[in-house]
């Protein structure tokens, strides 16, 4: 079928990064496949991760199916959008329709996008990964490839106020080498291999991105152990369950 929304919405995008003077960089992206089925794992700092992970493959003249909560499709402004752009809605209560719908996908040759962490995080380190990323990989036989996005979290993260309009903003697209899991290869392993390259391809965009909080009081996007005032791991995950038993929590 042709691809009637995607592209469009694409143009629309591109058209307010130039108007706002983002300043990305996409490093890596020889490492989307041109051709065949590839799973996207990236890391989640803000509630735009997507278009700019999306960006991360259009290099390679990809389209990125992405999981997202259901809900989302429920609303009447981004549901017909995302349902136009063949993304994959996920009901956390019943998880199995959406990994056959995601399997299927792969199977059919395109690339899933997706966030392991599930949930952003607070403390701009890589949380702890749900184990469907590899898994979908290993079952489809595609590449799982590993991805950082750093700079987005400036623009709208949890807790924070949306500064959509914030221009000049320097964000970074950082694509890992692929693996290859295999069905026979141990989840618990793959998953711990692909934390530690995501950690490892968000720590150098941190190190290298080309600005630096002003003072004190802006270094809230900074994490705790680049000498920022980001909630440390210990204080995210505090805060993340607090916000769950007061179900008072930005769901993502």
């Amino acid at each position: 079928m042709p691809e009637l929304v995607y592209p469009p919405v694409l143009v629309a995008a591109k058209t307010m990064f130039r108007l706002l003077d983002l300043r990305i960089q996409i490093e890596g992206a020889e490492n989307v496949p041109r051709t065949g089925g590839a799973v996207l794992a990236s890391n989640h700092v803000s509630y735009l991760d997507f278009i700019f992970c999306g960006l991360g493959a259009h290099p390679s003249k990809r389209l990125v199916r992405f999981m997202a909560k259901e809900s989302v499709f429920r609303n009447r402004v981004s549901g017909p959008l995302m349902r136009g752009m063949k993304h994959i809605p996920v009901d956390r209560d019943a998880g199995l329709a959406s990994y056959r719908q995601a399997l299927a996908a792969l199977k059919g040759g395109e690339v899933v996008g997706l966030f392991p962490e599930a949930t952003i995080s607070r403390s701009f380190t890589i949380k702890e990964l749900k184990s469907g990323a590899g898994r979908m990989a290993a079952a489809a036989r595609v590449p799982l490839i590993p991805m950082a996005v750093w700079g987005t979290q400036r623009l709208w993260t949890k807790g924070r106020p949306r500064t959509l309009t914030r221009r000049h903003t320097p964000i970074s697209i950082v694509i890992g080498e692929p693996m290859l899991p295999a069905p026979r290869d141990n989840s618990v392993e793959v998953m711990a291999e692909l934390k530690t390259r995501m950690s490892a391809l968000l720590d150098r965009a941190q190190r290298e991105y080309p600005e630096k909080p002003e003072g004190p009081a802006d270094g809230w996007w900074q994490p705790a152990h680049l000498g920022g005032t980001a909630p440390t791991p210990e204080e995210a995950a505090a805060l993340d369950a607090r916000g769950k038993r007061s179900g008072s929590a930005e769901d993502e």
